[in-house]
């Protein structure tokens, strides 16, 4: 096994390493190439990072000059670079404006038929959708279904593309399946690719009328925003999609879930008052029956509300409340009939950002590096996100030893 194999084995890419280490990415792509080998004041923390000793680490080096790569003065398409990666981005891209701009063409005197011969092969794609959220949401590495929705795209357009109007029934699932395409863009730290697919989303919906698809095709919207610290953005888009969720169905749980990203976006803001306000709206989901939500779309069932309320705590800087909330989401979720390592994540990481407002070293480390594990066993783009703001809230506390090399692991995750 070369360097190169034990990086890529571990998640890092040369921008993360590069990261990690304080140097450049075009060194660490002369260790891989075995044109050079790392200087001994690297050495240490190259072996931690690798997981290794430092005996082990220099058969990686040696081994990395004996088999250099063949293409040594090519230039390195290593993680995001413009290899395979862009090509999938393109494709991906490609389908979500062909489709979209099919659900955008107005409807003609065929659309009833068209309708008619649809619904079939609607009912069809909506049992795979249907499929496919299930498989999203028990895979260990979201990642690892993104071909085969990326196929369902391919299918959906096609079947589009061969109709001289978009009937109603497809649109619905061409919503549906924008979502998912959304949410696995999102995952992986694609935001751009992701609010477009969540517009496409809201514009197949709004096509066919499916007031709760609509809204929470803007709901995912907003994540997107929030994400990005644009919390006002997020507070319009939520405004718009609680307008569309007053037109649903409301023995579905649509509004409560508007109103939980509506207290995360007031929590960015600072806005206490209107957060709790929201979150007591979100609460109101425990009196809604079994068929509120589908597991698909549309799954705030409540049993994230103890996560919610604490995260928004945190955000606030309301740390007794924010603690009191995720220990009761940690034991929920250790009692989950089915672990999810994205949630378990999050409120790891909120957990450690609530140490640091403390300045409880012990607490950073302890509940950061289970945070670590996580995104790295599940591939987590979102846990990386969220773990990539934590050496702001750490602050002065970097200069203890332990949350330096914290922060560095968490600069090479974020840079995977």
């Amino acid at each position: 096994m070369t360097l190169k194999d034990r990086r890529k084995a571990l998640g890092y890419s040369q921008e993360g390493m590069a990261t990690a280490l304080g140097v450049d990415r075009t060194t660490v792509g002369r260790w891989d190439r075995g044109e050079t080998e790392p200087q001994p004041e690297y050495r240490p923390r190259m072996a931690a990072l690798l997981h290794v000793d430092l005996l082990t680490l220099d058969a990686l080096i040696k081994e990395s000059s004996r088999s250099p790569e063949p293409d040594a003065g090519a230039p390195s398409h290593d993680a995001y670079g413009p290899g395979e990666e862009d090509m999938i981005r393109r494709e991906f891209m490609r389908v979500l404006a062909v489709a979209g701009a099919l659900v955008a063409l107005p409807a003609d005197e065929a659309g009833v038929l068209a309708e008619d011969a649809a619904r079939d092969d609607a009912a069809g794609y909506l049992r795979m959708n249907d499929h496919l959220w299930q498989v999203y949401q028990l895979a260990r590495s979201k990642d690892s279904v993104r071909p085969v929705v990326t196929g369902q795209l391919a299918a959906l357009n096609e079947s589009l593309s061969d109709r001289p109007s978009t009937p109603a029934s497809l649109c619905v699932a061409a919503g549906d399946l924008f979502q998912l395409a959304g949410e696995l863009a999102f995952d992986r730290n694609r935001h751009t690719e992701a609010a477009a697919a969540y517009s496409l989303a809201a514009s197949a919906s709004k096509e066919a009328r499916a007031f709760d698809l609509w809204a929470c095709a803007l709901v995912r919207h907003a994540y997107v925003e929030t994400a990005g610290g644009r919390y006002r953005e997020a507070v319009g888009l939520l405004s718009v999609a609680e307008r569309v969720a007053q037109r649903g169905d409301h023995s579905l749980s649509t509004r409560q879930w508007v109103a939980a990203v509506r207290a995360e976006a007031y929590a960015g803001l600072g806005d206490l008052a209107e957060c709790e306000r929201a979150l007591d709206e979100a609460e109101e989901v425990v009196h809604l029956g079994d068929h509120a939500y589908n597991s698909g779309w549309l799954r705030f069932d409540g049993s994230r509300l103890a996560e919610e309320r604490g995260a928004r705590y945190v955000q606030l800087g309301r740390l007794d409340k924010a603690e009191a909330a995720l220990d009761v989401a940690l034991k929920q979720l250790a009692s989950a009939r089915r672990q999810s390592f994205r949630r378990r994540g999050a409120v790891l990481v909120d957990l450690a950002a609530l140490g640091a407002k403390r300045r409880d070293i012990d607490q950073i480390l302890t509940c950061a590096t289970e945070a670590l594990r996580l995104a790295r066993q599940s591939s987590s783009g979102y846990i990386a996100h969220r773990l990539r703001a934590l050496p702001a809230e750490i602050g002065a506390l970097a200069d203890d030893r332990r949350v330096a090399e914290l922060s560095a692991e968490i600069a090479a995750l974020s840079g995977t």
